[in-house]
């Protein structure tokens, strides 16, 4: 039997997280090296496209492939080698943030970034090199990995690191995948001596206090986030609540042996002790509208108003999305987009206002918006400034998608004009005018010289590629 009818009798429909993209592909676990490399031979013999996929976390179309193969790592999520004394672990691809931190917290360590959930990949964690709440302390994951070895679709097998083949490292590294797969990773844990984190909460109630607080906080704590209800305006426009957090140091838990059991961190299936979280989103579903977001967001804030602290699991605090199950399904059959952008700290609040008060004259506010502080970094393609960001969740309609990409287009150009950067798994409308406005030529011309030299067929292209890095291609 041919590929190519192989390829036709397996397709199937595969979505973005938000369920707002989908796109017929056929889908490849390797178990090995081998087989992937096999499969780059066939895509290249019989001309069709690659494309890795780890968990489907991505909010674009950063994991489909219309058309073509997604690759999938499920059958290589080994841990082939940890130190519990030096806090070093080297890991396949495949695996989950779930099981790296099950692996390393009995033995007091947590992976020092992470994402909104934990069923990301760790391939696809580095292939988005993503940042967590304490980005403005301890930056990207990709600044915690120490080495990586790559199979390239032209067959070279690499290792890389800071020190060696270097240029790789560092565009590999957030690379959408488009170079190379990883095929092992190493990297440092975090030492950590309890279970828990020590966390405090407290209102802001406008956006200039909301930035102040996540200024003044972030170099105090370990780590700093924000909640921003984008459906409130006039004086209360970007309004919120703060959350900071600590490591607990050596000797404050009595007890750490427990508190870091994996059972002591699982995120219970039950919300006070016997309603199921698996049946919360369709209980979410008919808030989800304008009137229905601002009743949510104000009774939130309400509740918010009463400072308070108190220790919270890391699972509990830092996994979120994992809260209730399949909640992006609340959003309704259209789905949702969500739109970050990263400011610098000279033009955040000037233009955040500007987005938060268009969205809500046009009648399209976002329902939920979350803030963080960020640092540069050496990375290629990086989303990093020395400033912050601020994403938005907005409900697609059949009546509000074409308004809703003209306004976030809108945003899109206000956002470079004031020097602002995107952040590659989020927003699903950003141009190749738009990543040529903020990422510059010469890192777009740097990235495609390596994808000739790493890939010279181009096998790996995922949907993303075409639409943001397909018109650079000669």
């Amino acid at each position: 039997m041919s590929l190519a009818l192989t390829q036709t009798e397996l397709f199937q429909d595969f979505e973005n997280f938000g369920h707002s993209i989908n796109a017929p592909s056929t889908c490849f676990s390797p178990r090995n090296s081998e087989e992937l490399l096999e499969r780059f031979t066939e895509a290249e013999r019989h001309g069709f496209k690659i494309a890795f996929r780890g968990a489907g976390c991505s909010y674009n179309d950063a994991a489909l492939n219309g058309g073509g193969m997604l690759v999938n790592f499920e059958n290589m999520k080994e841990i082939l080698e940890w130190n519990p004394e030096s806090g070093i672990i080297t890991v396949q691809p495949g695996i989950s943030l779930s099981e790296l931190w099950q692996k390393v917290l009995p033995d007091g360590w947590w992976p020092p970034v992470v994402s909104g959930t934990m069923t990301t990949t760790l391939g696809g964690c580095l292939g988005m090199n993503i940042h967590g709440k304490n980005n403005f302390r301890l930056g990207t994951i990709g600044e915690h990995v120490l080495k990586f070895t790559a199979l390239l679709p032209n067959g070279a097998e690499l290792t890389c690191s800071p020190d060696l083949n270097s240029d790789l490292f560092y565009s590999m590294i957030g690379g959408l995948g488009m170079l190379g797969a990883f095929t092992s990773i190493t990297l440092k844990m975090k030492r950590v001596y309890s279970g828990f984190l020590r966390v405090s909460q407290y209102p802001v109630h406008n956006l200039a206090s909301h930035l102040e607080a996540i200024e003044r906080d972030a170099p105090l704590h370990d780590y700093t986030v924000g909640w921003l209800d984008a459906t409130a305006g006039g004086n209360s426009l970007g309004r919120g609540q703060i959350h900071v957090a600590d490591y607990l140091p050596a000797g404050e838990d009595s007890d750490p042996a427990t508190s870091m059991r994996v059972d002591r961190q699982t995120l219970p299936a039950t919300m006070f002790g016997f309603f199921p979280k698996s049946i919360i989103h369709y209980i979410m579903t008919p808030f989800m509208n304008n009137i229905g977001a601002r009743l949510v967001n104000s009774a939130k804030y309400v509740a918010s108003l009463r400072t308070s602290s108190y220790l919270q699991s890391h699972a509990a605090f830092h996994f979120l999305l994992d809260y209730v199950p399949n909640w992006e399904l609340a959003y309704g059959n259209q789905g949702l987009i969500q739109y970050q952008t990263f400011l610098p700290k000279a033009s955040a609040l000037d233009i955040w206002k500007e987005m938060l008060i268009t969205s809500q004259k046009r009648g399209i506010p976002s329902f939920l918006g979350v803030t963080k502080r960020h640092r540069p970094d050496q990375f290629l393609l990086s989303h990093a400034v020395d400033g912050y960001s601020l994403a938005f969740d907005f409900k697609i309609t059949r009546r509000n998608r074409s308004s809703l990409r003209t306004m976030l287009t809108e945003f899109d150009n206000i956002t470079t004009n004031a020097g602002g950067r995107f952040y590659l798994a989020k927003n699903s409308e950003t141009s190749s005018e738009t990543a040529l406005a903020y990422l510059g030529k010469p890192a777009i011309e740097k990235f495609i010289q390596l994808k000739n030299r790493t890939d010279p067929n181009f096998i790996l292209e995922s949907d993303l590629f075409q639409r943001i890095f397909g018109s650079f291609v000669k």
